[in-house]
């Protein structure tokens, strides 16, 4: 985040915002200003994202569904947008501590022995350590004592559009992203990785609750697509994993996807509305006369 923080200082912070005397390096400026970062940047790759997925991607026919809410899309905005503030000042205190050098992060790939190799080792292990602990995470907030009064709201949203990504209690959402920001204080990490890796994170928790259920079919049964999220959002007690399928395996909470049986809310929209053409085509058929002036059932019956 120091990388961030000096492109901000540079071309924005020191020359507009604030004055000639306050230094760059003083713990109380780097503050407010990841707070600053923090928050814009946090709205506006959710809403930029959120809103391509919704626009290009999200299939606008679990609209149609009835455990969709009235103003769902304005609920999950305004409870995302809520829940950024409060979700930034743990998170800054985090990255405070990068900031100041506590973590392992390194500016040069040839700072490790392993160079290249290992940043993309890092990666690696950087999906893998995050949904193995996300997993144990997320599963934890659905224990009795605690969903009610954490995950709950997440949960409101049963059949979620792309905007539900982020539409957490505040508490929540930051448990659930602290194995992101614990890893480089573990591992060690170039920061540039850590940052694309960051937005990647961001871009997957939309992803998986953006409705479109196309996956590889060779890796349908590893990767946690929208159509495993989808079931967690309907059944609660399933497919709390991440990226993959393992942990849920490991953990006997994994469910196969209704949407991959042709069981899944979007059948059940598709479903609705051949029973309501039909139903709409019976109406037609018993009223509408032909153009002799004979109506069609009379005519059927006579």
């Amino acid at each position: 985040m120091d990388l961030v923080l000096n492109v901000a200082d540079h071309y924005f912070l020191t020359p507009y915002v604030y004055p000639a005397t306050w230094a760059e390096t003083d713990p109380v400026r780097q503050i407010l200003s990841l707070l600053a970062i923090a928050n814009v940047g946090g709205y506006l790759l959710y809403l930029i994202v959120a809103s391509f997925s919704y626009v290009f991607i999200f299939d606008k026919r679990h609209l149609q569904h009835p455990q969709i809410l009235k103003n769902q899309v304005f609920l999950e905005i305004q409870v995302a947008c809520t829940s950024i503030p409060f979700m930034s000042v743990p998170t800054v205190a985090l990255f405070f501590l990068e900031v100041r050098g506590y973590s392992r992060l390194y500016d040069s790939v040839q700072s490790t022995s392993l160079g290249w190799l290992g940043v993309l080792s890092s990666v690696v292990m950087f999906i893998l350590f995050t949904d193995m602990c996300i997993y144990w995470i997320h599963r934890y907030l659905h224990h009795k004592y605690v969903y009610k009064w954490l995950h709950k709201l997440h949960h409101k949203w049963k059949v979620p559009t792309p905007f539900a990504s982020h539409a957490f209690h505040p508490l929540d959402g930051f448990m659930q992203s602290l194995p992101y920001h614990i890893y480089p204080f573990l591992f060690p990490l170039h920061k540039v990785t850590y940052l694309a890796l960051f937005v990647f994170v961001n871009i997957w928790t939309v992803s998986i609750h953006d409705g479109d259920y196309r996956v590889p079919r060779l890796l349908r049964p590893f990767i946690n697509g929208s159509a495993h999220h989808m079931d967690h959002h309907l059944f609660y007690l399933y497919n709390y994993g991440q990226f993959f399928t393992l942990w849920d395996k490991i953990g006997g909470s994994f469910r196969n996807p209704s949407a991959l049986e042709g069981c899944g809310p979007l059948d059940d929209v598709i479903k609705m509305q051949k029973i309501k053409e039909g139903e709409n085509g019976t109406v037609m058929n018993g009223n509408t006369k032909s153009q002799n002036g004979y109506n069609l059932r009379s005519r059927k019956n006579s």
